[in-house]
């Protein structure tokens, strides 16, 4: 899955409040192609094994609680240069530093809370990707 695949959640409080059809809209506007993707819900021993590398962050608990809150929405994307567009795409982990028309911009209500992951590199987007997919699940 290197450059042109790129993995992204749609974490639970989007899913609440009922953004994944505009979520969806404004990745399809930007020239992605969805190569995976499904509804479902992370157990908190899941998500604590999705998010391993911050184990030792002093946030790691929250997030594994809040990610294991409600539905996700898991996607493989596809489109040249997919990591770096995709992150220009959702904007800043923080919303209040997100560019306007970015997808946390729109949607996310704080730092904790904010709509979305994308993958951060390459590497991570290919074991991310791999986490929730299984390869006859990829298109």
């Amino acid at each position: 899955m290197a450059g042109n695949k790129t993995f992204t959640m749609i974490k639970p409080d989007a899913v609440k409040a009922g953004h994944i059809g505009a979520i969806l809209a404004k990745i399809n506007e930007a020239g992605f192609r969805i190569a995976a993707m499904k509804l479902t819900k992370l157990s908190p021993e899941k998500a604590g094994e999705f998010y391993e590398v911050h184990k030792e962050r002093p946030f790691y608990q929250e997030l594994v609680d809040f990610m294991s809150s409600g539905p996700i929405v898991a996607a493989i994307l596809e489109k040249d240069n997919a990591v770096e567009d995709f992150r220009t795409l959702i904007g800043a982990t923080d919303p209040s530093k997100a560019a306007p028309g970015t997808i946390r911009a729109l949607f996310a209500t704080s730092i904790g809370e904010n709509a979305i992951h994308g993958a951060d590199s390459d590497e991570n987007a290919q074991r991310e990707g791999s986490f929730h997919f299984a390869a006859t699940e990829m298109f």
